[in-house]
């Protein structure tokens, strides 16, 4: 038995081998099986390397009857077929690709690689389409608006919405003078920096902003003056410090709308129609707000001043209404009251109580402009600097009208009806800075004005005397006055006949203004 060939062992260890074996006119007898020893034997580097060609695979054509009949198919070692057939699928695979390169190549398309190529071309994939959006982030800045650091400038723009993407950490958000309507629900929500925001001049109505704010956690100032609404917002949160409602169509206030803002210090709510002329606010309504500084009622329709208000009130502003009358339950105890102003209204004499002010023993500032008086009101607190009682009927000054007034240092009693003022009765006021009496029918100047008073206007009265005690008085030396204007325009002195030991107490001539 001879061992095969070496041609008869690369031809079966090629891949494309030829069911039909044709030799070159071998003899039967010499067409041996193989061995075990052939079977065994494992496949060498150089077996592995071998590439089929058709050149070692082709025989030369012969005759039909020369041809042999086909020879057993000698037996291949498994793992040698194995190997054979990973081979050739590889190949395959690999020929496949090439020819899928080289046809991306053409078209101008990037060249398919293994597993990590395809990882790599998702990577790339979803970074031509981040889901990285820029709105809301600190650096981006809506297109409507200009941003100043944590400020977001969006007014005057026309815009009729909240402008998408303010970033999340703005601090101040200005968005007055433009025409939005509406703010969506927890749009806001986000904006835990947030600390003032401008709704100002807007067409906001009660339906459009409800639940829009409560979210804000860090919301201190909302300003939503100018727009459209008729009730006071109930969900507003409870960090709210300031709160401005002011030139609106408010026609309706319940104790539940301050119900979470324990810290509101500011509160404006002029230019409303509160009060409907016939009567005022609910008794105690604002009586949540403990913190409240400051109140403001201008200009709406209250016939009285409200019950219960909060004794940490100390501005109270009420200018513009129908008040006839100051009840003394305006306070329930001592107030913390230093400003009150009751200027435009229809308050009389009667109007204004021994008790309406009994619990004010702070106040320093009142102001009755424009009213109904027509003396000067009683039992006012000992307390007061600035009074104002311009524009009313006072028609007379007398005494003891001021008795009970030792701090006040502004005084003004212009366009009453004031024909007579008694002799020393602003005497007893030592610490008066300035007195107003113009446009009164006053003949001549008061007598024994303060020594400590600075100015004293006089103008458009009836005066036409001027007497020796009206600045100069106190024995033969009362010394240099403290005044340094005197106005006596528009009225009826004659300059040939006026006494001049009436100014000898006076700083100079240049004091007093006649002309």
């Amino acid at each position: 038995m001879t061992k095969p060939t070496a041609k008869l062992k690369v031809t079966v260890q090629t891949n494309s081998t030829p069911k039909t074996q044709q030799t070159n006119h071998t003899p039967k007898t010499q067409q041996t099986k193989p061995t075990l020893e052939t079977q065994l034997t494992k496949p060498t580097p150089q077996t592995l390397q071998a590439k089929p060609t058709h050149k070692t695979l082709q025989t030369k054509r012969t005759p039909k009857t020369q041809q042999t009949k086909p020879t057993a198919k000698p037996a291949v070692p498994k793992h040698t077929m194995k190997l054979t057939q990973t081979t050739k699928s590889f190949k395959t695979k690999t020929g496949k690709h090439q020819k899928k390169d080289k046809i991306n190549e053409r078209k101008g398309k990037p060249l398919k690689k293994d597993n990590k190529t395809k990882e790599t071309k998702q990577e790339k994939k979803e970074g031509t389409n981040p889901a990285y959006f820029p709105y809301f982030k600190d650096n981006y800045c809506p297109p409507e608006c200009a941003c100043y650091g944590r400020v977001v400038q969006c007014s005057d723009k026309g815009v009729e919405k909240v402008p998408y993407g303010i970033p999340y950490n703005s601090r101040y958000v200005l968005l007055m003078n433009n025409r939005i309507d509406s703010i969506q629900l927890d749009l806001l929500n986000e904006y835990l920096s947030m600390e003032f925001l401008v709704l100002s001049n807007n067409r906001l109505t009660d339906g459009s902003i409800e639940g829009a704010f409560e979210g804000i956690l860090a919301l201190r100032r909302l300003y939503l003056d100018w727009n459209l609404l008729e009730s006071v917002p109930t969900d507003l949160p409870a960090s709210l410090e300031e709160l401005r409602l002011d030139n609106n169509r408010l026609n309706v206030m319940s104790e539940g709308a301050w119900a979470h803002c324990p810290s509101l210090l500011v509160l404006s709510l002029s230019n409303n129609s509160l009060g409907n002329g016939n009567n005022t606010l609910p008794t105690s309504v604002l009586s949540p707000l403990g913190s409240l500084r400051t109140l403001s009622l201008d200009r709406n329709r209250l016939a009285s001043v409200p019950l219960g208000l909060p004794l940490s009130i100390r501005e109270l502003y009420l200018r513009g209404n129908l008040i006839q009358k100051f009840p003394g339950e305006a306070f329930m105890g001592t107030s913390e009251l230093v400003i009150l102003d009751l200027s435009v209204n229809r308050l009389t004499n009667h109007g204004l109580l021994r008790e309406s002010l009994v619990n004010a023993t702070h106040l320093e500032s009142l102001n009755l402009e424009g009213n109904q008086l027509k003396k000067v009101p009683r039992h006012l607190p000992s307390s007061l600097k600035t009074l104002n009682l311009e524009g009313n009927l006072i028609s007379s000054v007398g005494k003891a009208s001021f008795l009970h007034l030792p701090h006040l240092e502004h005084l003004g009693l212009a366009r009453n009806k004031i024909a007579r003022v008694a002799s020393g009765a602003f005497r007893v006021l030592p610490v008066l800075h300035q007195l107003d009496l113009c446009h009164n029918a006053l003949s001549q100047v008061p007598r024994q004005l303060p020594r400590g008073l600075h100015s004293v206007a006089l103008t458009h009265n009836k005066i036409h005397s001027v007497p020796r005690d009206a600045f100069c008085w106190g024995g033969s030396d009362p010394g240099l006055s403290s005044l340094v204007l005197v106005q006596l325009e528009h009225n009826l002195i004659d300059l040939g006949h006026l006494d001049a030991k009436a100014f000898h107490c006076l700083r100079g001539f240049q004091v007093v203004h006649f002309y």
